[in-house]
């Protein structure tokens, strides 16, 4: 799964200004460096958020894609952060688990149309969650109410339940790649 807002290819990988220690910037070079600069800001920021937002389901921290301005430093322009995405052991947490993807997703103050990918997974996975729970009381009502027969099943497990889930443990977050 992954996440989007700025791909690294808009801007290129390599820079057409060379490394330049001493050189004096040209108005266009210095407008270029500014560019860059509020890029690697937003991309940072934007990667925070997800990293913030994902807690415990982050399996990494951010890395980022990078570009040379003319003034040959280097610029953040892309990132990702690997986050796992793989369903609980029960509906229940499949629910927990899927609330928490579908922040992370949403959580940075420009979620790209990958982020609103992401947690719109994220919402089918709540709801196939919440329907499994919903089935599991109404079995357990079911058992409880008719027969009186307190062995009823006092839980629902996911196994086997026929649960299709296309996301895997370490799926990708990519931010801005």
């Amino acid at each position: 799964m992954s996440i989007s807002s700025i791909s690294a290819s808009t801007f290129g990988s390599a820079s057409p200004y060379p490394a330049s220690g001493s050189q004096t910037l040209t108005p266009a070079q210095q407008q270029e460096v500014a560019r860059l600069q509020a890029i690697d800001r937003d991309v940072h920021a934007h990667e925070q958020a997800h990293l913030a937002a994902a807690g415990g389901l982050a399996t990494s921290g951010a890395s980022f894609s990078y570009e040379t301005g003319p003034d040959g430093k280097r610029y953040a322009v892309g990132g990702e952060v690997s986050i796992d995405t793989s369903p609980g052991r029960t509906p229940q947490e499949t629910l927990d688990r899927a609330r928490r993807i579908q922040q992370a997703a949403l959580a940075p103050a420009d979620p790209s149309p990958q982020d609103r990918r992401v947690a719109a997974e994220a919402a089918q996975q709540i709801a196939r969650a919440e329907a499994q729970l919903r089935e599991a009381q109404a079995q357990q009502n079911k058992t409880a109410g008719g027969t009186n027969n307190a062995t009823g099943p006092s839980s629902y497990s996911a196994a086997g339940t026929g649960v299709n889930n296309s996301a895997s443990a370490g799926s990708l977050i990519n931010t801005y790649a």
